[in-house]
């Protein structure tokens, strides 16, 4: 006779794991590191291994003695979160600069809410931040590329996207642009900025490998690009003397970094199809805002912040129909 096991739910059972997920992130992020050692040498290379390290260390000092739990450091989350803020920093950043963020993204961002799961805001985005509004003079120097050697006496200039700001700023746009690289080497990765702002390319590679892998869907990335797409454009159409066109968004800024790898993380992201295309339209339009309107050159840090407040009214409004669940007919 065959006995019946009666469990609980869920009975749905999938070869996907926490650490499977976040391991398969950091593989997609690993070109665009490598186009990024490629142009900014040991800087990048101290500054990620500082990182990563100095989140990984927080998160097992603070499970371990603060909170007594079990410490989860194998399952890949701090250091994505290394990774991650990493490639938020300039490569020349001071190391004692670097672990301040890490403390600040595992700490507040992240083990202040219980951890991994629970956190309300991406935790490299909060350590980005927290950073930048502490030390903006250190966090909006970046370093010229191809300077292999050097780190923190390296010479440093303003970004692409910094340079438009500036002249937009001023009506100066035109002959600043002559110091803003073509869109070829914006789109290789040959100018001013952070890991996730140099190398269009690589981040791109890097979500072809996570579609493919089905790690994350096309809602939340392609929603947020077509979106800053469309506002900019409409404004360059209107205006183009005082307007970058939709391309130079695109490739400046941690636009690609924040719509691939930030914006779709699971915790901190709407778990419905109209959820996420509700919540990638409103980090869009909160960059284009922030970007042309705003005092800061960059906006999509504080757009994907800005709406981690609201992925748990998403979350509420627009919920999964239930299995079984009964449809009206008409």
């Amino acid at each position: 006779m065959n006995k019946l096991i009666v469990s609980p739910s869920p009975h749905a059972h999938t070869t996907e794991s926490v650490p499977k997920l976040m391991y398969g992130v950091i593989i997609a992020l690993l070109p665009a590191f490598a186009v990024s050692f490629y142009f900014f040498g040991i800087g990048m290379l101290i500054v990620t291994t500082v990182s990563v390290v100095s989140c990984v260390l927080f998160e097992y000092l603070i499970q371990r003695y603060m909170l007594k739990n079990k410490p989860t450091l194998l399952d890949g989350s701090a250091v994505l979160t290394g990774l991650l803020l990493a490639f938020c920093l300039p490569a020349n950043l001071p190391v004692w600069m670097v672990m301040i963020g890490a403390l600040a993204a595992i700490g507040i961002g992240k083990m202040t809410f219980g951890g991994l799961g629970n956190n309300i805001f991406n935790p490299a985005l909060v350590g980005r931040v927290f950073l930048f509004i502490s030390f903006p003079v250190a966090m909006t120097s970046y370093p010229e590329p191809g300077q292999w050697l050097s780190y923190t006496d390296a010479a440093t200039g303003a970004t692409p996207l910094g340079i438009m700001k500036e002249g937009l700023g001023d009506s100066t746009a035109g002959e600043l642009m002559k110091e803003v690289p073509g869109y070829m080497d914006l789109f290789l990765g040959k100018m001013k900025g952070s890991a996730g702002e140099v190398g269009a390319i690589a981040l791109l590679l890097g979500l072809i490998y996570m579609l493919i892998r089905r790690i994350i869907t096309w809602h939340i990335p392609v929603t947020i690009l077509a979106t800053v797409v469309v506002f900019t454009g409409i404004l360059w159409l209107v205006n183009p003397e005082q307007n970058a066109d939709p391309l130079f968004h695109l490739l400046t800024g941690g636009l690609m970094l924040g719509a691939i790898f930030m914006a779709t993380d699971y915790v901190t992201s709407p778990m419905t199809k109209k959820g996420m295309i509700i919540y990638a339209v409103l980090i869009g339009l909160l960059t284009v805002i922030i970007r042309v309107f705003g005092a800061y050159p960059e906006g999509v840090q504080f757009a994907i912040l800005i709406m981690n407040i609201f992925v748990p009214l998403l979350n509420k409004y627009f919920k999964p129909k239930r299995f079984g669940k009964e449809v009206k007919r008409g």
